[in-house]
């Protein structure tokens, strides 16, 4: 496929997108505002994993504090003033906890929803890379990570609502949450998604896309041309941490909720399949392959809930031994990562400093 045709199909596939509330009804209409807003998360994937080799099997921390971030703030508008949450009057709670407080405010709160998973994503980087951790061992770490934030949240019943998650929301920013807001959300999710793929994308082409991709491909020499593939690696990861937390509010208002089982490991385990079919080193790849992933887990849990796990395994199982690099991969016909021409940029700037 030439750049040509691919542009052309990618504004058909825009404009269609854009038009979708005209012509899809109230329940496709919602679903695909879901799952645009969980395709910010892919992109995050792809950043981190596609481009910089970290394969980070917990992403739904970073996902879970943007959705907790704006879930406070929503239940403290929600609930009248001078008093407490429900759940938390339920459970004999008698103040409202120090961390809640600065959550009434909705500047802060939407602050906390880029900041706090970012912040969060690059200390864990930094306390990992620092010490050269690699490989497996930062899937199973990140892993232990958003099994250990769940197991908080599922026993901190008066702080967070435990397993019942926080929901209720009535207004945001004077906006009635209760009406008719699909539209205006849809079209809201698609904006910020088209804003993260471009700036994605420009951030890709710079030098810092052809370091990470280096990094990916040959660390140690990169590290022997003069650059730290350290403060590179934790850049990535804190910008992954952030996509996953914007993708986490968003979903959090599309949905009305958010709970510790949305957020578990299995939920971060699919996001890595779903990018990993798509074509993790794509942009586009990433975002179609979650996309298509999420709708058909619709389509095939609400006819057979039990087959879906066995599906995903099956689809787990056809990208590791058959599309390595995703259907965009196989699209492309690059089946064999071209390591060289990255290496090979990065060598030119080192050679020109």
């Amino acid at each position: 496929m030439n750049k040509l045709t691919q542009n052309a199909l990618l504004a058909i596939v825009a404009v269609a997108l854009a038009l979708a509330p005209f012509y899809l009804g109230a329940y496709p209409l919602t679903l695909l505002g879901r799952v645009l807003a969980l395709s910010i998360a892919a992109i995050g994937i792809m950043v981190v994993w596609g481009r910089g080799g970290i394969l980070s099997l917990g992403q739904g921390l970073f996902f879970g504090l943007g959705g907790y971030a704006l879930a406070m703030h929503l239940k403290l508008v929600a609930t009248a003033k001078g008093e407490l949450p429900d759940f938390m009057l339920y459970n004999g709670v008698e103040a409202l906890p120090w961390f809640w407080k600065p959550f009434a405010s909705a500047p802060f709160a939407l602050s906390m929803v880029l900041i706090l998973p970012a912040l969060t994503a690059g200390l864990i980087a930094w306390l990992m890379f620092r010490r050269r951790i690699t490989g497996v061992y930062v899937s199973i770490i990140t892993q232990a990570l958003v099994l250990a934030f769940v197991t908080w949240l599922n026993g901190s019943q008066g702080l967070t609502s435990g397993t019942n998650g926080i929901t209720d929301f009535q207004t945001f920013l004077g906006i009635n949450l209760r009406g008719d807001t699909t539209r205006g959300l849809y079209w809201v999710t698609l904006a910020v998604l088209g804003t993260c793929m471009a700036l994605t994308a420009w951030l890709l082409r710079t030098h810092f896309g052809s370091l990470l991709t280096a990094i990916r491909d040959n660390e140690n020499r990169v590290r022997f041309l003069g650059y730290n593939p350290v403060a590179y690696k934790i850049a990535a990861f804190a910008f992954g941490g952030l996509l996953s937390g914007l993708s986490g509010a968003l979903y959090t208002v599309h949905l009305g909720t958010i709970s510790p089982a949305m957020i578990g490991v299995t939920f971060s385990i699919e996001l890595v399949v779903w990018v990993a079919l798509g074509g993790r080193n794509n942009l586009i790849g990433a975002v179609v392959g979650l996309v298509a992933g999420q709708l058909a887990k619709d389509r095939i849990s609400s006819a057979a809930p039990d087959a879906w796990l066995y599906v995903m395994g099956a689809l787990f199982v056809l990208v590791v031994l058959v599309l390595p690099q995703g259907v965009a991969g196989l699209l492309q016909g690059r089946h064999v990562k071209k390591v060289q021409p990255a290496l090979q940029g990065v060598q030119e700037v080192s050679d020109a400093r």
